[in-house]
């Protein structure tokens, strides 16, 4: 049977001498890995289609193992993004962190809407690329389920805090961050970026300054929140990032 969506490819393997095997984040199925036959021959229709961070239409049929392209249609190739090293390097990240905490055919609409909308909004970036980057991580993480509790102390409710807790997954007060483990300082300055951050839409999010230093210690802490709940050790894109240049100098 015949299945029509849009997609995003995330991941490219090349698959004997001139086919592909994808993996595409799609509208209607979630992550399914395709294959794109012939692929890499010169004359192939489907080059342009098949690149990592590419958008288009795909009319796909199911196989045993995998879904087989049998058209392509470009609607956005994300160029841009491959003509910044900055843009490349987070735009990767962003691929992978959808690969890594997504299950295969598990439909998520919030999610492909956040990812076209990361990489529309990535396409035109030329600085706080740490800003960005945590602003599309407060809100992928929510859209997994697992949003950030910034109300209240997560552990006794009380108005106020001094500390976030991973293990948790929100803000908690000083008396309760004695009984949990691996628990991050948290001020005020980053207690409002944070909020600042997840609630406002990610073309808006460079209308307020934040220093440097802030969103740093914000977003090594979502990543490490991130982690604990996708049940992953590391980034190696965010890894490649601080070999390059380190996440201070981006």
């Amino acid at each position: 049977m015949g299945i029509k969506t849009e997609g995003i490819v995330i991941k490219e393997f090349r698959f004997k001498e001139t086919s592909k095997i994808l993996t595409i984040y799609t509208k209607k199925y979630g992550k399914v890995n395709a294959m794109a036959r012939g692929a890499y021959r010169p004359k192939s229709q489907l080059i342009a289609t098949t690149q990592p961070f590419s958008y288009n239409e795909y009319h796909f049929f199911k196989g045993k193992n995998f879904y087989y392209i049998n058209q392509a249609d470009i609607m956005d190739p994300f160029y841009p993004i491959r003509e910044n090293i900055n843009r490349m390097m987070y735009g990767s990240y962003m691929l992978e962190l959808v690969d890594l905490s997504t299950l295969e055919e598990e439909e998520n609409d919030k999610l492909f809407q956040l990812l076209l909308k990361g990489l529309k909004v990535l396409c035109t970036l030329d600085r706080d690329f740490v800003k960005f980057i945590l602003s599309f991580e407060l809100k992928f993480i929510s859209f997994l389920g697992y949003k950030p509790h910034l109300e209240s102390c997560v552990v006794c409710n009380r108005k106020k805090f001094s500390k976030f807790s991973i293990n948790r997954g929100g803000i908690i007060c000083s008396d309760c961050s004695t009984m949990e483990y691996d628990c991050k300082n948290m001020d005020i300055a980053m207690y409002k970026a944070m909020k600042y951050l997840l609630y406002t839409p990610l073309d808006n999010i460079f209308a307020i300054k934040i220093p440097k230093d802030t969103t740093f210690k914000l977003h090594d802490i979502m990543v490490k929140y991130i982690l604990s709940r996708i049940e992953r050790k590391q980034f190696n894109s965010l890894n490649m990032i601080k070999a390059m240049k380190g996440i201070g100098g981006v």
